[in-house]
């Protein structure tokens, strides 16, 4: 089963320095056909003016995991982090037991992020913050785990049974990826168009999968691709 949401089919909300499109029901925007996807619970497609961003706000229980798609993003939080994040990086926030944090784009441009979190495996558990860089050279062809809950990936560590990938195909070029039983893959072309089993797929629109055994993405123009794998 592949269900395409087109990208024009999202909700969101404009509030001038933050263009938002929501993937699954989020804020004010709400579809009860579009609540979660296995253990993943929100992805947003988030436009952010220069200069601008969000202010300290608290979360508890929830991976949350940044993909920087242009631009950058600077984290701070109550923990003592503070790092900048940049295009094609990830920063993974867990927040365990609670944590406040602040996300801001200091940059002179606009800076995009897929930002996406997953439920966490464990309530309560110790919060953590963390960032890492992705060349996209390491992914071409091939996806990239980027975060996860396994530590045999070696990826930025999240408290799920989940991962998250990145990929980068040229056009013409194809993947095939291995969903186990069970499990859910949701899937977003950063840039480019691709098919996945032979369902065309846009730009910034997304795929939710299950029960394909295998997922074969074929690249009709150069895209940057980034995958969630869940129960």
């Amino acid at each position: 089963m592949i269900d395409v949401r087109p990208f024009n089919s999202l909700g969101g909300a404009n509030h001038g320095w933050l263009n938002a499109k929501h993937h699954f029901s989020f804020a004010n925007y709400y579809d009860p056909s579009r609540m979660s996807w296995g253990r993943l619970r929100v992805w947003n497609d988030d436009e952010i003016a220069a200069k601008s961003g969000f202010p300290p706000h608290p979360h508890a229980d929830m991976e949350i995991i940044t993909y920087v798609r242009t631009g950058a993003i600077t984290h701070e939080d109550s923990l003592g982090n503070k790092g900048r994040t940049g295009a094609g990086d990830v920063q993974v926030m867990s927040a365990g037991t609670g944590v406040r944090h602040s996300e801001f784009n200091l940059e002179d441009e606009l800076t995009t992020i897929f930002q996406i979190w997953i439920e966490a495996d464990v309530r309560g558990a110790k919060p953590a913050w963390g960032a890492k860089a992705f060349p996209k050279s390491d992914r071409t062809g091939q996806f990239s785990v980027l975060a996860s809950g396994d530590a045999a990936d070696h990826a930025l560590t999240i408290n799920a049974d989940a991962r998250v990938l990145g990929a980068t195909l040229n056009a013409g070029e194809s993947l095939t990826y291995s969903l186990a039983a069970g499990r859910h893959a949701y899937l977003v072309p950063a840039v480019g168009a691709v098919e996945v089993n032979g369902v065309a797929l846009n730009a910034r629109d997304g795929a939710a999968i299950k029960d394909e055994a295998e997922i074969t993405i074929t690249a009709t123009a150069d895209a940057e691709l980034v995958m969630v794998d869940s129960l």
